[in-house]
């Protein structure tokens, strides 16, 4: 066993885990000028907050379940969130096909009430219960920026060229895409300029309460060295692993509970030609997404299955691929088979364990307990959505506020994220620009670079007059210049970090290009520290 290197000072607050809730966490808690220390055991956004289905939304299918709460404050966040990250989120129409003959084997609330009430429905979903609940989601938030739900005729509309010729009617509603393992790191970067220290691939070993602090031993997996850090406050934020942190780590007892529920999707060949997406309702009483990925593709998902253990990794299943592919086949006219994939992937989503009877059913709300009977206090984190992130981390600051204080109050809702400093419309004219300053850039690759970086995209060219200027070619418009910024600004360490998480160009880059990555990051890496 190691022996400890050296002892670090004390911080007001030590946060274990480096996805969307303990990035949003330690921004927030910096910002309010909090000494904090992060340590993710891997790289940022590695686990479940890379693997969502890239939505801010309201989540229409919980208001069957009468989370009127939850859907609220996520609607609300939509346009808060835009305005914040321009860059890395954007509205998009959701198209919700409706045949008068569908049925659905459903347990939510709203189903029970519905046979009850008319049970000459038969597990139908009424035409007006649909419009119901997307008035309520046009009108529970206080939408302003985002156009409201109209009707879509489609044997006219382009919506409905790629669909089966029985579905004539749908409704087209409005939510938000996010770039969610780029928002998790940017919230960490934003974090660090506020003062926070963040370290990625820091293993917690051990915590435990030595009087009025928390003494929290750390190991580098890469390199072995151990420290350990001292806090006056814990912040459990290890996502799928809380519950293994609160019962080994950091040894506190509890009664809350996290229910692993495992989330698979499946990105094919692009399957029809225009940017809006689909709202696809199953016989099971699930539903599914289909939209516009990456420009070339369709991402489709998601299952909702009991995931027990957190150790095994999160894959998706021959099983749960057959089963994508034939619930997006009842609605698409051309059939979608296993041969359509390039790509999947997925995620292990913590959900507070309320005793659901099914994964679907459980809730997607969070849960934040704060235990202090042994000395320092230590807040768990259960649950939660990518939407609610900054409402979550500013309800973790009222569960700290009685045992530290801060200098400001709540501050986020109004500040841009790192390059996000420009309108909600402002894609376009930044694009342009971008393509006026360096002709050498393609619409392509511009468009990238902005939807990425936004105003930090000019940082990344610099000087560059054309693409040699900006070093090696690592394919599909990366260059050695953006890798460089990668490393040095956004914790990027391995070409996984860079082709998977800080970017999607791992369906573009083939195994040898990305081995190349990686060697020249390796090699970069060892003449620095050389």
């Amino acid at each position: 066993m190691s022996a400890i290197q050296s002892t670090e000072g004390v911080s007001d607050l030590f946060v274990i885990g480096g996805g969307i809730n303990g990035c949003g966490i330690a921004r927030d808690a910096a910002g309010r000028g909090l000494s904090v220390t992060l340590a993710e055991m891997d790289d940022l956004a590695q686990a479940t907050s890379s693997s969502s289905t890239k939505l801010f939304h309201g989540g229409l299918r919980y208001l069957e379940y009468f989370e009127f709460r939850l859907v609220r404050e996520a609607l609300i966040e939509r346009e808060t969130l835009l305005r914040a990250m321009p860059h890395i989120s954007w509205p998009m129409r959701f198209v919700l096909p409706y045949h008068p003959s569908m049925r659905f084997e459903s347990e939510t609330p709203t189903s029970k009430l519905l046979s009850t009430v008319m049970p000459w429905m038969k597990g139908r979903r009424p035409a007006w219960l649909i419009r119901l609940g997307l008035f309520m989601y046009d009108h529970l938030g206080g939408r302003k920026i985002l156009p409201g739900t109209r009707t879509v005729d489609l044997k006219s509309d382009p919506a409905g060229a790629p669909l089966r010729p029985d579905f004539e009617t749908a409704y087209e509603y409005s939510d938000c895409w996010v770039e969610d393992s780029r928002l998790v790191v940017l919230n960490a970067r934003d974090a660090q300029a506020h003062g926070a220290k963040i370290m990625t691939r820091t293993r917690v070993l051990h915590a435990a309460r030595e009087g009025d602090l928390w003494a929290v031993e750390v190991e580098d997996r890469e390199t072995g060295a151990r420290r350990m850090h001292r806090a006056k406050m814990l912040v459990n934020a290890g996502g799928p692993w809380v519950g293994k942190l609160l019962k080994g780590a950091i040894e506190v007892e509890t009664r809350e509970g996290v229910r692993l529920v495992r989330g698979s999707h499946i990105v094919t060949k692009r399957l029809y030609d225009h940017d809006r997406c689909y709202f696809f309702q199953g016989t099971d009483g699930r539903i599914i997404f289909a939209i516009p990925y990456e420009s070339d593709f369709t991402l489709i998902g998601t299952t909702d299955a009991d995931h027990p253990d957190p150790s095994q990794p999160a894959e998706c299943t021959p099983e749960e691929q057959d089963y994508l592919c034939r619930f997006a086949s009842r609605y698409f006219e051309r059939e979608v088979t296993r041969e359509d994939i390039v790509w999947t992937y997925s995620g292990v989503r913590p959900l507070y364990d309320d005793g659901a009877s099914s994964a679907t059913a459980a809730t997607r709300d969070y849960t934040l307990t704060v235990d202090a009977t042994g000395g320092a206090p230590v807040l768990n984190v259960f649950g939660g959505k990518i939407t609610t992130y900054r409402r979550l981390a500013e309800s973790a600051m009222e569960k700290i506020a009685p045992f530290l204080a801060t200098e400001r109050g709540d501050w986020t809702a109004g500040a841009p994220l790192p390059g996000g400093d420009f309108p909600v419309d402002g894609v376009e004219p930044l694009i342009a620009g971008l393509m006026e300053d360096y002709p050498f850039l393609d619409a392509a690759w511009a468009r990238r670079l902005v939807r990425a970086y936004g105003t930090e995209a000019r940082g990344i060219l610099g000087a560059a007059r054309s693409p040699e200027d900006l070093g090696r070619d690592f394919g599909a418009t990366l260059r050695e210049a953006e890798v460089a910024w990668l490393v040095e600004k956004e914790y990027a360490r391995h070409a996984d970090d860079v082709l998977w998480r800080r970017s999607k160009l791992g369906l573009r880059l083939s195994e040898d290009q990305a081995a190349a990555l990686e060697d020249w990051m390796q090699g970069e890496r060892a003449a620095r520290h050389g």
